[in-house]
């Protein structure tokens, strides 16, 4: 499929970032050739200059993640509006080593959401996708409560591509709580890997339905039941053959009664019981156009107890891994004082948390580290996010700790 081509935003003398072709796919400039004058540019424009629409969205999500990056780095006006729209996509390298988690896990986020929007059509997967999977484990391991705000505080953000979003924090749960479960170091990865991707024929719509404020269409329900296979078919044209990666995506969604979804076949097994709670959890916090995120203490409760309320031996790991409030997440404190959660605690109902609303209703001048073990501070309830209407500066909490 065919878009047309702005050619007057290509700068002369430069290597064009993509095939150029006439609406017949005739060539008419191949990619890394430059237009050399605007005699040349003219004579191109009465061909009706167009673009293959994958090319397309290579460039337009390398400039947005471009674009992204420089403004989180607090880049200069000047600079940001001198950024080339049409510049030619760089494939790597994609996320950047030099990076604290404030800045890495945003970069780490554009990354995959150019790669999970490419879909079918993305270059060098593999390759990439290796890199963000490494980048990721590597921050889960070593700064796992930073992540977790940071990725929690992204996922409440309604201005974020919400599909890479659910996949990242998906993948981080599962590598907090994999390794409590003696699950061995290669399903652990492979683990990583279906979570980042399980939802890659989807994505698109993914992103769309977390900001819509009506019902689901009967063909976007068709899309939900169908994407476990799609996203499997995607990852198959991309050149995976790991037979545990595939069938993970593929049962993400059934379970082990049978009522589950595409083909309502009976599942079971740590790896799938293990990405379908984080996928779960990870959902069921969210909050949508349609709804606000359920609170985090009830929904790793009913992931404990399960809809017969029998426990959960992996549901009690997950609640000892991640606790009923997760870092990111927003508490009332007994004092009446509103919170963000910035780590977890050594017990599950009681995190290190920062107050950022007085007991009184008003914003605090700086938000003030409590002591949650303490009864004057303990955590009374979780709140939504839409009930809190502070702005919060991650960066700034985490250079207090």
């Amino acid at each position: 499929m065919y878009k047309p081509l702005p050619l007057e935003s290509l700068a002369l003398n430069q290597p064009v970032p993509v095939n150029i072709w006439d609406p017949k796919g005739v060539l008419l400039l191949r990619k890394g050739e430059p237009i050399t004058s605007e005699q040349h540019r003219g004579h191109l424009m009465l061909h009706s200059p167009m673009v293959l629409a994958a090319d397309w969205q290579a460039v337009s999500y390398s400039y947005t993640a471009a674009l992204d990056r420089m403004v989180r780095s607090n880049e200069s006006l000047s600079r940001i509006a001198g950024l080339d729209a049409m510049a030619p996509v760089q494939n790597k390298p994609e996320v950047r080593d030099d990076l604290t988690s404030t800045e890495a896990w945003p970069d780490i986020h554009a990354a995959l959401t150019t790669l999970l929007h490419q879909g079918a059509e993305a270059s060098q997967f593999m390759e990439r996708l290796d890199r963000l999977q490494a980048r990721t484990e590597k921050l889960w391991r070593e700064h796992p409560d930073d992540s977790l705000l940071v990725l929690v505080q992204l996922l409440f953000d309604p201005r974020m591509h919400y599909s890479a979003t659910h996949a990242l924090l998906t993948a981080g749960l599962c590598a907090l709580v994999g390794p409590s479960a003696g699950m061995a170091e290669s399903d652990q990865l492979t683990l990583l890997r279906a979570a980042l991707t399980m939802n890659i024929g989807m994505t698109r719509a993914h992103d769309d339905m977390a900001r819509q404020a009506g019902p689901l269409s009967e063909q976007q329900r068709t899309t939900v039941r169908e994407h476990p296979q799609r996203s499997a078919d995607v990852l198959r044209q991309l050149g995976v053959k790991d037979a545990t990666w595939l069938q993970l995506v593929e049962d993400q969604h059934e379970r082990p009664d049978g009522q589950g979804y595409p083909a309502g076949k009976r599942v079971s097994g740590a790896l799938q019981h293990l990405l379908q709670m984080a996928d779960v959890y990870v959902a069921s916090i969210s909050p949508r156009k349609s709804r606000g995120g359920l609170l985090s203490q009830q929904v790793a409760r009913e992931l404990y107890l399960g809809p017969d309320l029998t426990p959960d031996p992996l549901g009690g790991l997950f609640i000892k891994n991640i606790g009923f409030y997760p870092p990111g997440s927003y508490v009332r404190l007994a004092s009446g004082e509103v919170a963000v959660v910035a780590r977890r605690g050594a017990k599950a109902n009681a995190p290190a948390v920062f107050a950022i609303v007085g007991r009184q209703g008003l914003p605090l001048g700086e938000p003030a580290l409590r002591d949650t073990t303490d009864p004057a501070f303990e955590v009374k309830a979780s709140l939504a996010p839409g009930d809190v209407k502070v702005v919060v500066s991650v960066a700034k909490l985490l250079a207090r700790l």
